[in-house]
């Protein structure tokens, strides 16, 4: 926070105090901002018409960008989403977990022990919530989804969590509301493996005649719905999802937590599935757009991303809430499923300008949409300021005035100035995790190399333009921002620095006190 801006704000809130204590009535005091994170899932830089997409695409967001503060070079932490949900939890980054994507039967992957920026805030006096995709692992590594579970949410900071337990391609397909399964039949007990097949269900290898979609051998295990998924599961027949349901079902429940918690503060981390694989849009949708499955879902997000804002709107709730819309790593088209992503693209560039998404060490990986929307408190603007998910956990806990303790966030930087438009100042490195790690300082960007890792199915996919390469790859952004000129050849000595660099952060246990050369 800039200094005579929290002078400010301090100085008004102690005002406010005496007069509630000479006898002013309660009102005066002002009451903590809520905050909404929205976190779509797979958004690319370049799939929203505030940053480039066809006008029509997603206007619910972008009418967030247009009455709110849109940045021009965001970041998620990482360029899968396991990783990045971690590191905007816990500010700390993912690699110092060893976190990669997991599979959907992982054990909780944030220690108990951890404080989450949900754990912050509850200390702060706010009541927590997670509705949507979690992808962070549940339980001790064996969970019984029988009986209550837990770890989970609720244990790192939630007072109430709704959430799909990792993701639409995971199974197992259920619904958990704070530690139980959504409608489970206790006669028909769900069973889950990820070693060999259980039960009886069809899948997409042995019944393909009952997909909806094909998909590819990682993806044609148990069929649910329509729809092969990643893991074997059996039992649990009532209580297993639909996925066209997916935007009434999260959006009634992120009603359901707002009107709850209404009068007093509240933090809301609404975690979409879309656009995620698979893509099943809603009927409502379905045609929406020339794009297919993958386009109908933008849209649909687009209009739960609306009913979001109407739902604050209805109960007054719009200036007192400061709502974050950005995504959890960059686009991806062909993920596993026939959905014609690809063959029905058409013109649209789902990374704008940048090169690669998901997956890859290139900008478009973790350079996402990232938009700030506070009525009355963050004037309508466009910032070129460097920011990360990361940051996020500081620069809350400055809004809010609530101190870090010393093993909290360690790689979270306080820039809450920045993120509320009082400042230009961006970050002045950044760590960019993929299958490898890069490294941005000023106008440079580090790429180390790539030749120890065991990720061939990505690094073959021409597509992706993983950017998993084994020699070192230097750019110069301002210049070469879609970084098609690799210079280290000509800039041996910058290479070595910026190498320097990136190993003694990696080493460090923190960066939140600053990067120093």
């Amino acid at each position: 926070m800039h200094p005579v801006w929290r002078k400010t704000f301090n100085v008004t809130w102690i005002s406010l105090a005496l007069l509630t204590a000479c006898g002013a009535p309660d009102e005066t005091v002002p009451r903590k901002p809520n905050i909404l994170i929205i976190y779509a899932d797979d958004l690319g830089y370049g799939d929203v018409g505030a940053y480039g997409a066809a006008a029509g695409l997603t206007p619910n967001i972008d009418r967030l960008a247009n009455e709110g503060l849109l940045f021009t070079d965001g970041h998620s932490s990482a360029a899968t989403c396991t990783p990045s949900r971690y590191s905007l939890l816990t500010g700390s980054h993912a690699f110092r977990r060893d976190a990669a994507v997991l599979p959907g039967d992982a054990p909780l992957l944030i220690p108990t022990t951890t404080r989450t920026v949900a754990g912050l805030l509850q200390s702060a006096g706010y009541t927590t919530g997670i509705v949507g995709k979690w992808h962070l692992g549940l339980g001790d590594g064996d969970v019984n989804w029988n009986v209550a579970i837990a770890p989970g949410p609720i244990e790192v900071g939630f007072d109430y969590s709704f959430i799909i337990p990792a993701t639409g391609d995971r199974v197992p397909s259920v619904y958990v509301e704070n530690h139980h399964v959504v409608g489970l039949d206790e006669s028909d007990p769900i069973q889950v493996s990820y070693d060999a097949r259980i039960g009886t269900d069809p899948t997409g290898t042995s019944n393909p005649e009952q997909l909806t979609q094909t998909a590819d051998s990682q993806h044609s295990d148990t069929i649910v719905d329509g729809i092969s998924r990643i893991g074997f599961m059996t039992g649990g027949t009532n209580a297993r999802w639909k996925d066209r349901e997916f935007p009434d079902v999260l959006t009634a429940k992120a009603r359901q937590f707002i009107e709850e918690n209404k009068d007093d503060p509240f933090f809301l981390l609404f975690s979409f599935h879309d656009i995620h694989v698979p893509r099943v849009p809603n009927e409502r949708f379905v045609g929406t757009t020339n794009m297919g499955p993958r386009g109908d879902t933008i849209s649909q997000m687009d209009w739960v991303t609306g009913r979001l804002i109407q739902i604050l709107e209805e109960h007054d709730l719009d200036e007192h809430t400061l709502v974050i819309f950005t995504s959890d790593n960059g686009p991806v088209l062909d993920d596993g499923y026939g959905d014609e992503a690809v063959e029905r693209l058409g013109n649209h560039e789902p990374a704008g300008s940048f090169r690669g998404g998901k997956y890859s060490a290139y900008e478009a990986g973790t350079r996402v949409p990232t938009i700030v929307h506070w009525p009355t408190h963050v004037e309508p603007g466009t910032s070129d300021a460097l920011v990360s998910q990361l940051d996020l956990f500081a620069s809350i806990a400055a809004l809010t005035d609530t101190p870090l303790g010393p093993e909290d966030a360690p790689d979270s930087l306080e820039m809450l100035d920045t993120w509320l438009g009082r400042s230009s100042e961006g970050r002045p490195f950044l760590i960019e995790e993929s299958y490898t790690l890069a490294l941005r300082v000023g106008e440079w960007k580090y790429i180390r190399p790539a030749s120890e890792v065991g990720y061939e199915w990505i690094r073959e996919d021409k597509d992706l333009e993983s950017g998993l390469v084994e020699s070192d790859q230097l750019f110069e952004l301002t210049q070469d921002p879609s970084e098609r000129h690799n210079v280290e050849a000509q800039e041996q000595a910058t290479v070595q620095k910026l190498e320097a660099q990136l190993d003694r952060m990696v080493a460090s246990p923190a960066t939140r006190d600053g990067f120093h050369e």
